[in-house]
């Protein structure tokens, strides 16, 4: 079956016929938009004395400072030259331009002159739309592995099955990044074996060992969210068992005492759960594997120390509890003894039907490949698509060898590496010509909008609603994106947005050099971002939350970390902030961490990271050869200093000062926090100055007063907010034909003070998520 398969996988590198049902063309009415084209000419002329005054000296056809020279070039005109003027309203919008200390305007007028050429770029954009050409879109690992999740009920490990994907623009879903290597097509070939083999529950599947290893720095002396009360320490996974049969358990532990004291909990017992009920106890002294019988499935299974004994109390003086006394590994063997398939969800979902005859299995897997195949490929497949003509050679194949079922699953192996399940096929209209611009199908809009909402492939209910093509209806595609956004499934939303754009992912790759940072602190770092990102999805808060939230969520352990008083026990709570120090993202630990360097702050990674991504406002790379150790001089009678006057003395080199007197005020508001986001008000022995400036010389003097900056610049937030769903949403970078889509959304969204829906909702109207541009050439 595996020769066949990779023969079929190599189809993954050849680009798909253009063919495919016509698609409506775009239409726009430029004499609709001719009262706007007055008062944007009108507003244009009265700004373009601002450009005159404050922005020629520099800009000019002599100096071109920055390459740009705006001497000649009209804001009426923005619309034909709109790559340059996004540019300019770049800078005025983030205060970047003036820059510091040169004579400007005050920032009413500045807003009104980026007003006028964004009216006029918007107008012109509007009479001729360019919603870009995404390129073809390979799905990512976690696409792939939330689609055989939905596809099969079957919640696989994608990344023990598939290699990493590479990232550009702070995002690993972006189309010019998912390459295909032969590597990646045998990778493909054995996780389709291996996911069909467990899906069906083939009876050949050989004993296995799987091992988890408890999560690095974790204390094992603690209580684990998602383990029962009353242990602490632990393991708890979610393991596929792939028959009914017997399975071997090896627990692997491990104890000591610390500073010479008589350890404590060493012989405490240690239970195994499977989802979340008591079947066994291990005593001290048990040795050798734990053989139990578990039915087929993905099951969850929880090992745990039984806390017997609190060393914290009375006895600190004569006993200690090791941190790392307790579970440290766990090793799933099995199956053994196998007595069949078992009854479980992705057999359910797969076997829609049961041949009671020979002569009944034909029509039979007819119609369970339907079914499969028109999930996977989202669009409509019938018995008789020439699709399941090739899918029923595998079944024949599988059949002549073991059975219905083994045909079954050589069919399901060969659907999924066929090319239309692991790319998004996007085909232009056959009379498209080059530069064209027209609406995609229906169909293709509900995979746009699974897996920007899911990463995921569309449900029966969205694949529905496209076939009978409603989705062009703007209510019922408003309908569906707030279903699917409602939906558990939206899950995935919070973990690939956040994690990558609020860098929670690097989080497991920091090792900070500081005694008080372990794999407990780590965890709640994260969780408390994750659990903010999902309020604001869940609770349909602003965008702006990320800034000015006056809650958190804690556990004991983070609690301890940022003072809050009277929290016990590893639960995350909802607390009310009622001080100015953590609110919103600026006093996460995550963020503070992850921006900080290996042994120190880092203002300059602080405000690059608030600048970028909070204001829009990209600033450039190091040049190269630049040195950028900050580290304190240990020199025998050095006197001590702060990361702030380290920076100062590296600012002293000119080449370094014009991009650090833009981010290092930013991270300097932001000192009191330590590498670990502990608040302090000291350090190197010297007093912390948190005190800087905006671009725009707008004050700074801590994080509260960030925060109020921000806030007052909350439509600047937004729009970046936008551009990164946009992103993420299209699967490419955002160019400077996009922006009038982001402003779209971004004006219609103030009504609801950015709620996070109203920006989803704008993106999935706009015209670069619903629409496309022909480039030419063969197609997919």
């Amino acid at each position: 079956m595996k020769g066949t398969i990779l023969a079929a996988a190599a189809l993954l590198l050849v680009v798909a016929s253009p063919k495919g049902p016509a698609l409506r063309a775009a239409q726009a009415s430029p004499s609709a938009a001719a009262p706007g084209a007055q008062a944007a000419s009108a507003t244009a002329s009265a700004s373009q004395g601002v450009i005159d005054r404050y922005c020629v000296t520099c800009h000019n056809t002599r100096l071109r400072t920055g390459g740009l020279a705006l001497e000649a070039m009209k804001i009426a005109d923005a619309g034909r030259e709109p790559q340059a003027w996004e540019k300019v309203v770049r800078k005025v919008r983030t205060g970047m331009m003036p820059p510091s200390g040169a004579p400007r305007p005050d920032r009413a007028t500045l807003d009104r002159l980026a007003e006028a050429v964004e009216n006029t770029i918007d107008l012109a954009a509007a009479a001729t739309p360019n919603p870009g050409a995404p390129a073809l879109h390979r799905l990512n690992r976690t696409e792939y592995g939330n689609a055989v999740r939905d596809l099969l009920d079957l919640p696989i490990d994608a990344t023990a099955l598939l290699p990493g994907d590479d990232s550009s623009e702070g995002f690993d879903n972006l189309a010019s990044v998912l390459s295909v290597s032969p590597a990646l097509m045998q990778a493909y070939v054995t996780a389709a074996a291996k996911i069909s083999r467990l899906a069906v529950g083939d009876p050949t599947i050989s004993a296995d060992l799987t091992t988890y290893l408890a999560p690095r720095g974790m204390s094992q002396a603690q209580h684990r969210e998602g383990l029962p009360l009353g242990t602490r320490g632990g393991i708890v996974v979610q393991h596929i068992f792939p028959l009914d049969a017997e399975y071997e358990f090896r627990v692997g532990r491990a104890g000591g005492g610390l500073f010479g004291l008589p350890p404590v909990g060493t012989d405490d017992s240690v239970e195994i759960t499977v989802n979340g009920e008591r079947v066994r106890v291990l005593g001290r002294d048990a040795r050798g594997p734990v053989r139990l019988t578990i039915p087929a499935g993905p099951q969850t299974i929880g090992v745990a120390v039984v806390r017997r004994a609190h060393a914290r109390g009375v006895d600190d003086l004569f006993s200690e509890l090791a941190s790392s006394a307790g579970v440290t590994s766990l090793g799933i063997n099995g199956p053994l003894n196998p007595t069949g398939p078992g009854d479980t969800p992705s057999r359910r979902t797969i076997f829609v039907c049961h041949p009671n005859a020979p002569d009944q299995e034909v029509s039979c897997a007819r119609t369970i490949l339907s079914k499969l195949a028109t999930r996977a490929l989202r669009r409509p497949v019938g018995e008789r698509d020439a699709t399941i003509g090739t899918l029923m050679e595998f079944f024949e194949s599988g059949r002549k060898l073991r059975g219905f079922d083994s045909g079954i699953q050589y069919a399901l192996a060969r659907l999924l590496v066929d090319p239309q399940f692991t790319y998004r096929f996007e085909r232009p209209p056959a009379s498209a010509r080059a530069g064209a611009v027209y609406r995609i199908s229906d169909l293709e809009l509900a995979s746009r909008l699974s897996f920007f909402l899911w990463s995921s492939i569309p449900d029966e209910e969205l694949l529905g609603v496209a076939a009978k093509g409603r989705l062009a209806d703007p209510v019922v595609l408003e309908q569906q994106t707030r279903r699917m956004l409602a939906d558990d499934r939206a899950r995935t939303l919070i973990d690939n947005l956040a994690g990558q754009w609020l860098l929670l992912r690097q989080l497991d790759d920091i090792a900070p050099g500081t005694k008080e940072f372990d794999g407990n602190l780590r965890y709640a770092f994260r969780r408390e971002t994750e659990l903010l990102f999902e309020t604001i999805v869940r609770e349909d808060r602003s965008i702006l939350d990320l800034i000015d939230a006056d809650y958190t969520f804690v556990d004991e352990r983070l609690a301890r970390h940022y003072g809050i008083p009277n929290i016990r026990g590893s639960r995350f709570r909802r607390v009310t902030l009622d001080e100015g120090r953590r609110g919103g993202l600026l006093g996460h630990g995550s963020l503070l961490t992850v921006t900080s360097a290996g042994n120190r702050t880092s203002p300059v990674k602080r405000g690059k990271w608030i600048l970028e991504n909070l204001l829009g406002a990209p600033v450039p790379q190091p040049p190269p050869g630049v040195e950028t150790n900050l580290a304190e001089s240990t020199a025998p009678g050095a006197t001590p200093t702060s990361v702030r006057q380290r920076l100062e003395q590296h600012r002293a080199n000119p080449s370094c000062a014009a991009c650090h007197a833009v981010m290092d005020p930013v991270g300097f508001s932001l000192e009191h926090f330590d590498l670990i986001g502990k608040w302090r008000d000291a350090d190197g022995g010297v007093a912390v100055n948190a005190t800087g400036k905006l671009a725009d010389g707008t004050a700074l003097d801590g994080p509260a007063s960030l925060r109020k900056a921000l806030l007052d610049r909350g439509d600047a937030v937004a729009a970046t907010a936008t551009e990164k769903l946009l992103t993420y949403a299209l699967g490419r970078r955002v160019e400077y034909f996009d922006m009038p889509a982001v402003r779209a959304v971004v004006h219609d969204a103030v009504r609801t003070d950015y709620r996070f829906s109203s920006l989803v909702t704008g993106i999935v109207r706009s015209t670069p998520f619903q629409m496309k541009r022909y480039e030419g050439g063969t197609a997919p």
